[in-house]
């Protein structure tokens, strides 16, 4: 019972405060799954994130949904991702009722591109986190290999990130797991 109401105020909090979108939400999800809860280590966030990226749909609502069933089964799907939908929701009711009557202001317009720049650097410690982790598990070397592969597979060889990240999956399962 106690884990079902950490796994809502966590979503909840997360997803309140991660203003942009799933994006912003994923270092929220990350403090309060990793850091706070203990429920997965950076290595296990990262796999989740990368899984969760291959996969269509929102990014915010599959991580809720991964770590609710892992937490809670299925009653803890429904608890994580109503936790991450219902704060989107009403504040999407709300906010698009007060921008279609105050688009015109400079205020709006300057709370907007103040947003910006934290969700960049919030974006960059995650990513910065997920470097580190991944560095220890698998060694530099091994890791600029893997980083030079992908990126000639999609900027030189346009091969869709979802293969390319299907393909890791599979290294990493046959390569790494020995």
């Amino acid at each position: 019972m106690m884990d079902w109401w950490h796994l809502l105020v966590s979503f909840f909090l997360a997803n309140v405060f991660g203003y942009g979108g799933g994006p912003s939400s994923i270092p929220l999800m990350f403090q309060e799954i990793v850091t706070n809860h203990n429920w997965m280590n950076s290595s296990e966030f990262s796999n989740m994130l990368a899984l969760g990226n291959a996969l269509p749909g929102p990014i915010a609502t599959k991580i809720a949904a991964y770590v609710g069933y892992q937490i809670g089964g299925w009653i803890g799907v429904l608890i994580a991702v109503a936790a991450t939908v219902v704060p989107s929701i009403i504040a999407l009711i709300i906010l698009l009722n007060m921008l279609q009557k105050y688009k015109q202001s400079p205020v709006i317009k300057g709370m907007t591109l103040l947003v910006q720049p934290v969700i960049a650097i919030m974006m960059v410690l995650v990513t910065w986190s997920s470097l580190v982790e991944s560095t220890k598990a698998i060694g530099y070397l091994q890791f600029i290999g893997i980083a030079a592969v992908a990126f000639y597979l999609i900027q030189i060889r346009k091969i869709h990130p979802a293969f390319v990240i299907l393909a890791g999956f599979v290294y990493g399962g046959i390569f790494l797991s020995t």
